[in-house]
């Protein structure tokens, strides 16, 4: 099957709580993704945002992207790209 090269977004809200179990997922994850930039947004919220560049099969990206979900205060979104 063919692999697809996408952009995943992922929003991280109270990021001191949840990034610990993301960056775990990512870790497993890391053979599917080509480059990651993250920033945080240092106001009141806390906020997260995580870019990721991703090529693989549709199913294991989803698989990522549900893991992802699945995190208490995560948002995951994505543009497949080719």
């Amino acid at each position: 099957m063919k692999k697809s090269l996408s952009i995943v977004g992922v929003i991280v809200d109270k990021r001191t709580d949840a990034v610990p179990r993301v960056q775990e997922v990512l870790t497993r994850f890391g053979d599917s993704i080509l480059a990651r930039f993250g920033l945080h947004d240092p106001g009141e919220e806390q906020h997260g945002l995580i870019t990721l560049n991703v090529r693989d099969k549709q199913e294991k990206i989803h698989e990522l992207m549900g893991e992802l979900t699945a995190i208490e205060g995560v948002g995951v979104k994505s543009m497949e790209m080719k």
